[in-house]
């Protein structure tokens, strides 16, 4: 234009370059004079000009611009360094005009269209690459913007269709705050607490292995009966040194407390978390326990765990309440100024401990604290014949204590406690067995010899058994907790598909369960089963269904549908994030009827609490908020369907995939039109010997188009029919998931990692390429 100014930067020197630009300038000169001095004035108003509009978008394509997209489109088709898809066009002499045909790529949505008869062969061109525009937007080849890509109306109508960029896949290792849920059979009611109620009674197994130690019996009380999947709950606690005791459960109908051993279980049941959780508090000489005073919290749990006894005939359990009292009749939990100084026992049948006078019957299968050392110990026997003048290391008891701890015994006449140390809590959901030491399990229990005069007496009747029990209840209640979560699930489920019913439970819970909980449980093995059958059944629904996408635009789609972005979406909207568990159990955090959590968290609050994932990653508050990546919730869709897959087979997996948005079927009509479709491969049996190939193969093919179309490259434009590509995209896909899934039923000691690891081997280009050359079909 006249008024358009430039600026040209020249190599100086370059001559070449000079002479270009003073071409071009006189070329710009010719042109405006030409167009300034044009001498006609005609106008060419009725140029016929055929277009296609798409009523949705209002996107359109006329015969003017026809010809440079449908080599747009072929430019998007895949392409290797042998072959490079381009339109192909033979001109029609016809009695009413001049007819073009179009032949497009082998791996294009179809192969050939025919136009309508035009004068000349341009306009014949123009025409018939038209026609071929809007029967690849019909087959779905083109956006409703009349773009190469896979957006059609049927795209957009489907209801597999998710995001179709995989950007956000970046987001997925964020963290976000999720709420953890409780399970509601263990909430409490709304009855009150403190007046009579019948309580289901659960009577707790413990199977030690090796079986030398001894277990004092427990019992569970809840106000809901536990779901069936529950009362069969069946769990392995490791202990320390490769020691492991089998947990189990047994139901022994109702209960009834009256208000009076309602108070009792409350406070006995604080007591032992005291002790167990929060020891420091029995440091000094009187501990308050709240008891009824306690407020229940709305998301806390309510069930009661009671030492139990059973009858001296016969198969019947009952409450141990003469246990229960002696250990809250302790002088630690009355009021010190009723307390007596001094107790009125025969001297044979007392010792002098550090705070009082006390009987032997009570020491025996008492717990104490030793200042000294700053230690609880339970005490297991007296030792009457040693005292603080036996020898020991080649000294004395006496002579030991003077020596290392500065402490002149008063009273080393006594007899010694024979004591164990208090245990310190621990996750005994996380396999230990590989902990093991070179000494193998450790077959006795340690015990120490203490002078009574150093010790102070705590809790009568805590007997060394009943410790070691209490050590195993936390673990075993978190997985009870964590399987009564799962069976929610399940229900939800089971509300809405009856094939919800062929799992079990304890497989929708290791679905759930992450590998950072540390059990000997993961959903890692769930997750990469269905990561490839979820791959396979999208795959092979879009190969079924989209006829019109070629092999790139099927692999996109796909993978729109299965990344982690659209997976985190469907799971959010099934509420899966609130089941998952992905923190391990921390029995520091442990929160029952007696130990409330301290952490109240509200929405004016949450901020505050929460502030960073890995400083309060096991900080535990009212709401049970933990933190979880994107990429883990979309994990849980995967291992879901694995789950529901090993557990149920075929249809079962569809039904959850259907359940969770999305919808694909095993049974899809359009498999017959793919099947007839693929007759057009026949006119390839001149150049390829098919009954050779089914005996190579060991099969015999019904629709004998689909061996063939399967040895045909896209650069092989001698036939009518299509190539291999789209049938190369599901047999990768089929491929990926026969493999995983023999793989992860053959091996079921195989990691997660191996066995993707063994897949990518065994479907490796050059794997396959061996096989293809052993086999002779190259």
């Amino acid at each position: 234009m006249t008024n358009s100014k430039y600026v040209v930067l020249l190599e100086r020197g370059n001559h070449s370059e000079e002479k270009l630009l003073n071409d071009y300038i006189d070329g710009e000169g010719i042109m405006n004079g030409e167009i300034d001095l044009r001498t006609s004035n005609d106008v060419f108003d009725h140029l016929e000009e055929k277009s296609y509009q798409v009523e949705k978008t209002g996107a359109s394509i006329s015969t003017a611009c026809s010809v440079s997209l449908l080599h747009r489109y072929c430019y998007n088709l895949p392409k290797d360094m042998f072959f490079n898809p381009s339109p192909a066009f033979i001109y029609i002499d016809d009695t009413e005009g001049i007819i073009c045909r179009v032949i497009l790529p082998p791996n294009a949505a179809f192969r050939q269209v025919d136009g309508q008869p035009c004068q000349s062969n341009d306009e014949a061109k123009r025409d018939a690459c038209l026609e071929a525009l809007v029967k690849l937007y019909e087959l779905g080849a083109l956006t409703d913007f009349l773009l190469p890509g896979s957006g059609s109306r049927k795209n957009k109508a489907s209801t597999t269709n998710g995001s179709a960029s995989n950007s956000h896949d970046d987001e997925s290792l964020r963290e976000e705050l999720h709420e953890m849920l409780i399970p509601t059979i263990l909430k409490p009611s709304t009855c009150k607490l403190d007046c009579p109620l019948n309580l289901h009674f659960y009577y707790i197994q413990f199977f030690p292995i090796p079986a030398d130690r001894h277990y004092r019996i427990f019992g569970l009380f809840v106000i809901n009966p536990l779901p069936m999947e529950a009362e069969k709950l069946e769990v392995d606690l490791h202990l320390a040194r490769g020691r492991i005791v089998k947990a189990g459960m047994k139901h022994l109908g109702t209960i009834s407390f009256d208000e009076e051993q309602m108070m009792l279980a409350r406070n006995f049941q604080e007591m032992f978390l005291k002790v167990l959780l929060d020891r420091s508090e029995f440091t000094v000489s009187h501990v308050m326990l709240l008891g009824n005073s306690e407020t229940l919290q709305f998301n806390s749990t309510f069930y009661l765990l009671l030492p139990i006894k059973q009858e001296l005939y016969g198969d019947i359990f009952m409450i141990d309440w003469p246990t229960v009292k002696r250990c809250l009749s302790s002088p630690v939990f009355k009021d010190p100024t009723g307390v007596s100084a001094h107790g009125s026992y025969l001297p044979d049948e007392s010792l002098r401990l550090l705070d009082n006078m006390y009987s032997k019957t009570d020491v025996v299968g008492s717990l104490i604290f030793a200042p000294h050392i700053k230690t609880f110990f339970v005490i297991h026997v007296i030792l009457n014949e040693l005292n603080a003048r036996s020898e020991y290391d080649g000294a004395t008891y006496e002579d030991h204590y003077k020596e290392r701890f500065g402490i002149k015994l008063s009273h080393p006449e006594q007899p010694l406690l024979h004591a164990k140390q208090l245990f310190n809590l621990h996750n005994l959901l996380h396999d230990r067995l590989r902990e093991t030491t070179e000494g193998g399990r450790e077959l006795m229990e340690h015990f120490v010899e203490l002078p009574p005069e150093l010790c102070s007496l705590k809790i009568i009747g805590f007997s060394k058994d009943m410790c070691s029990s209490l050590s195993l209840l936390p673990s075993l209640m978190c997985r009870l907790e964590n399987l009564l979560v799962a069976i929610e699930l399940k229900d939800v489920m089971l509300s809405s598909f009856s094939e919800a019913s062929q799992i079990s439970a304890s497989g929708i819970l290791e679905a759930l369960t992450t590998e950072r909980c540390l059990e000997r449980i993961s959903l890692e093995r769930f997750e990469v089963l269905g990561d490839a059958f979820l791959k396979y059944v999208v795959g092979r629904h879009n190969f079924l269904t989209y006829e019109g996408l070629d092999e790139g635009q099927l692999t996109s789609r796909r993978s729109a549908i299965v990344n982690n972005s659209h997976l985190y979406e469907l799971s959010i909207k099934r509420n899966l994030q609130v089941y998952i568990r992905d923190q391990h159990f921390e029995p520091t955090q442990f929160i029952a009827l007696g130990r409330p959590c301290k952490v109240v968290c509200s929405a004016d609050t949450e901020v505050n609490i929460h502030t960073d994932s890995r400083e309060n990653c096991n900080l535990r508050c009212t709401k049970s908020h933990h933190w979880l990546h994107r990429k883990t919730i979309a994990d849980a869709v995967e291992s879901l369907v694995g789950a529901f897959l090993v557990e149920g087979g075929f249809k079962a997996a569809f039904a959850f995939l259907h359940w969770v948005g999305i919808d694909v079927d095993f049974k899809d009509s359009s498999l017959y039109r793919v099947l007839d479709a693929s007759s057009i491969n026949l006119s390839l049996t001149n150049h390829t010997d098919v009954d050779e190939l089914e005996e190579l193969i060991g099969y015999n093919f019904k629709h004998k188009g689909l061996i063939l179309e399967a040895f045909v490259h896209p650069s092989f434009n001698k036939h009518s029919g299509g190539c291999y590509q789209k049938l190369e995209f599901l047999g990768d896909a089929v491929l990926e998931y026969l493999i995983t899934s023999y793989l992860y039923s053959a091996y079921p000691d195989l990691k997660p990692g191996q066995i993707t690891d063994l897949k990518s081997l065994a479907v490796s280009n050059n794997s396959l390429a061996y096989v293809a050359v052993q086999k002779g079909s190259w």
